[in-house]
């Protein structure tokens, strides 16, 4: 009886507030879902994770010793993926940020090749950057990888030292240079010895993530993977 109460109560909110897709619009009855089915299956996964050699660890070949990398998507212009990251970076949908971090987690964990794995560390924004949208959303899905993988999360050990031009529409070597020491540890101590996962939401050129990771090494002794939610093609 309760459980059948507790599906009207369900039925009648629905009825007058509605919850969408956040790819098509499409009404979906599970609130706790952000995608219909169909949009879920248009997402381009990359299967990258389990699979060592992958094209994103090429990226960082004679650039940054990394140990592992990945991404979950393939990102092209255009796409679902692309109009669900602009929702996540400039529309105040902080929910994806949560949606792709546990689909992230997921996949990290069944991959078995980031079992070593002892901090999460999302690549930061410039803080006015931050202040002006509120949040950061790689900050987001490193919450949302934390909440389905039994890892910490350590939010602040990185800032940057200095404003940067957006990278969006600049060539690999004008966004090397543009990154070039951009970003300084916060605590350094708190780093060594571990194996750390520096999480972003797109991996384009490496760029960034590059220098991140440059400066984390500086800690000593410390162990760089990378993941990202997508992945440019």
């Amino acid at each position: 009886m309760i459980a059948l109460l507790k599906s009207i109560a369900a039925d009648f909110g629905h009825l007058f507030f509605p919850h969408n897709c956040e790819g098509c619009g499409t009404d979906i009855l599970e609130h706790s879902n952000l995608l219909c089915g169909k949009c879920l299956l248009q997402l381009p996964g990359t299967n990258f994770f389990p699979l060592q050699g992958n094209p994103v660890e090429k990226i960082f070949y004679g650039r940054l010793p990394v140990i592992q990398a990945g991404a979950a998507y393939y990102f092209t212009k255009h796409s679902l993926l692309q109009h669900l990251l602009v929702q996540l970076k400039y529309k105040q949908q902080r929910e994806l940020g949560y949606f792709f971090g546990r689909m992230m987690g997921r996949m990290l964990e069944a991959s078995g090749r980031f079992e070593t794995i002892d901090l999460l560390i999302p690549v930061p924004l410039n803080r006015k950057k931050e202040y002006r949208r509120g949040y950061n959303q790689a900050q987001l899905i490193c919450e949302g990888i934390a909440a389905v993988w039994n890892k910490p999360l350590l939010a602040h050990a990185l800032s940057r030292t200095r404003f940067t031009d957006t990278q969006t529409h600049q060539n690999r070597l004008s966004r090397w240079q543009n990154m070039e020491n951009v970003f300084a540890l916060n605590d350094p101590a708190s780093l060594q010895n571990k194996h750390v996962l520096l999480i972003d939401d797109v991996i384009t050129t490496g760029a960034t993530l590059e220098a991140c990771g440059a400066a984390l090494l500086k800690a000593g002794n410390v162990r760089v993977s990378i993941g990202a939610v997508a992945y440019t093609i």
